[in-house]
């Protein structure tokens, strides 16, 4: 079902105390969330985003009697920024999520990754990304992970940011629940969608998919897809695509990019999937299309 989020993996081999490239990589995970024995071969990001000028690191959130763990980035000493809430992959909130929350704040977005697979296990405790995915990742789900989103924006009020000015935008996992996000809150003004599912089988923990919802967003979303995603097909895209056209207005505003030969997760430069061009390009439509639509 997920498929699509590991397509692109390895296993990762002789990773001990004394790799330090790769042992540095997990302990840069917000709650350790990322599976050790799935590393990719690019254990490193391409990327490098320095905290400079930055408040950043782990923060734990209020939800309910619950403390969610999450990561924090935004611009020091600026009230009012805006927010972007950053939607990780299956593997949580590691070190490449932790960038890209880090590119926003540099940006001026006041950036939150909050870790939504808590509740249902340690995703570093998972030997084989089947059983990952089966025990802990289909668990979740997406009411509570809806939930976790709201909080997280309420805690960022608190924090001074401004949520009046609030977008949303997702990995892979996260790109199907952008879609969601968008249709759920009405305080979002604009999503970015990268590769997310678009379609499935309903089920108890997942009773809707994009498809479903997509005449009922918010906000407008722009989706960033791969011509040669595996895991998602053009046909997939059409169908969302005709969903959007007869929705609401926000939905008729709505937009998709296919790049050529770009496979799934062609964004994360930690993965052997990243295509540099498509991945550029992608991030310069994101930060313009929250300008765009009221955010930034």
């Amino acid at each position: 079902m997920l498929k699509e989020d590991f397509d692109t993996l390895v296993p990762a081999t002789g990773l001990t105390d004394e790799d330090g490239t790769r042992r540095a990589f997990v302990r840069r995970a917000v709650g350790t969330g990322f599976a050790a024995a799935v590393l990719p071969v690019m254990a490193q990001t391409v990327i490098k985003t320095d905290s400079a000028g930055l408040v950043e690191g782990e923060v734990t959130i209020p939800v309910g009697d619950f403390k969610m763990p999450a990561y924090r980035a935004a611009p020091a000493g600026k009230a009012g920024a805006p927010v972007v809430l950053v939607i990780s992959e299956i593997f949580g909130v590691h070190e490449y999520i932790a960038d890209v929350a880090r590119r926003f704040a540099k940006a001026g977005y006041f950036a939150i990754a909050p870790e939504l697979f808590v509740r249902q296990g340690d995703a570093t405790s998972y030997g084989e990304v089947a059983k990952l995915i089966a025990e802990v990742i289909s668990q979740v789900p997406d009411a509570q992970v809806m939930a976790d989103l709201d909080a997280s924006l309420a805690w960022a009020r608190g924090q001074g940011a401004n949520v009046s000015r609030a977008a949303v935008t997702g990995f892979c996992w996260g790109g199907r629940i952008t879609w969601l996000y968008a249709a759920h809150n009405p305080g979002i003004k604009a999503g970015v969608a990268w590769y997310g599912r678009l379609v499935g089988q309903p089920n108890p923990l997942q009773p809707v998919h994009p498809v479903d919802v997509a005449g009922k967003l918010s906000g407008p979303v722009l989706g960033l897809y791969g011509e040669k995603d595996t895991g998602i097909p053009l046909d997939t895209v059409e169908r969302m695509k005709a969903a959007l056209a007869a929705g609401n207005a926000a939905a008729k505003k709505s937009e998709f990019v296919i790049y050529p030969e770009a496979p799934h997760a062609f964004h994360a430069d930690y993965r052997p999937s990243y295509r540099k061009e498509a991945a550029d390009d992608g991030w310069k439509r994101c930060l313009a299309w929250f300008k765009a639509h009221g955010v930034g």
